[in-house]
């Protein structure tokens, strides 16, 4: 990420300035159940195919490589893939042969994601121009392709700038994710990051305030969210992890009535998102009834 004008962290419009600048080649992780489940539109199979998308590199999301597959140009296109930064899973010839059952794959394949990647300094950019606070949502390994589709969908209708997901761990942007967004995807920048905690870092340099869902925070509705705001949602088994959850400015949760002790975490985000969006807009709370 480059250097920004830093701005108050609290109050105020936070407006970076830097050079505009985007990289097509930020990589996506996938599940190779989603793929079977979604199907393998978005596959290229064969080494000299995958050499030469990996060479292109836009949309480039996940290579796949056959276990014990070995010689020939399967080193040059797993140093191709290093080099360029995207996930390399192995996996077994029996799954590559269904992932491609009409073209010879000879042990290498890669999948492309439904849309292109922005960069952070997109997201803030977008924040910039539009004159406000940035508004940026980040999901902290949320391996669902559903609960990112529907987190990507929310955070378009909530007025968020953008998405910040991880190149690990995380669902890329695949089909799946793309359909349950709503086509949200497609109009709201999501940025793919190696590390996001020196992200989270660097966003709170910039006087942004970083607030993690989490069942132990403080009351949604009774939190200051003024200013620049970056919300971290992590995944519905695990939460945040241990790390980001220290870099959490406040930690806000959700009052449990009920037997169950969790939410979704597309539903815990989305009603965040917009107290949020609330308190942006003006919109006074709801007072109750004498």
């Amino acid at each position: 990420m480059k250097s920004y004008a830093k701005s108050p962290r609290r109050g105020g419009d936070s407006r970076p300035s830097f050079s505009r600048k985007r990289n097509d080649r930020a990589p996506a992780g996938d599940r190779v159940h989603e793929e079977r489940s979604e199907g393998f539109d978005n596959l290229i199979a064969g080494r000299n195919a995958v050499m030469e998308t990996l060479k292109n590199g836009s949309r480039v999301d996940t290579v796949y490589i056959a276990r014990g597959a070995t010689g020939g140009s399967i080193g040059k296109i797993i140093a191709m893939a290093k080099e360029g930064g995207y996930p390399v899973k192995e996996i077994s010839p029996e799954k590559l042969d269904e992932m491609s059952p009409d073209v010879p794959h000879q042990g290498a394949a890669v999948s492309l994601s439904a849309v292109e990647y922005a960069e952070v300094e997109d997201i803030l950019q977008r924040a910039a121009e539009a004159g406000h606070s940035p508004f940026i949502i980040i999901a902290d390994e949320v391996e669902d392709p559903h609960n990112l589709g529907a987190l990507i969908r929310t955070a378009e209708t909530a007025g968020a700038d953008g998405v910040i997901i991880p190149k690990r761990r995380n669902v890329g942007l695949t089909p799946a994710v793309f359909k349950t967004s709503a086509g949200a995807a497609a109009h709201l920048p999501v940025a793919r990051v190696a590390n996001l905690a020196s992200t989270v870092d660097e966003l709170k340099q910039q006087g942004i305030w970083v607030y993690g869902a989490d069942m132990d925070g403080q009351n949604w509705c009774q939190t200051d969210f003024s200013g620049g705001v970056a919300l971290i949602v992590g995944s519905e088994g695990k939460g945040i992890s241990r790390l980001l959850r220290e870099k959490c400015d406040v930690m806000v949760s959700l009052p449990m009535q009920g037997e169950i002790t969790s939410l979704n975490a597309s539903v815990a985000g989305g009603i965040i998102m917009y107290e949020v969006a609330r308190q942006r807009l003006g919109i006074a709370a709801v007072q109750p009834k004498k």
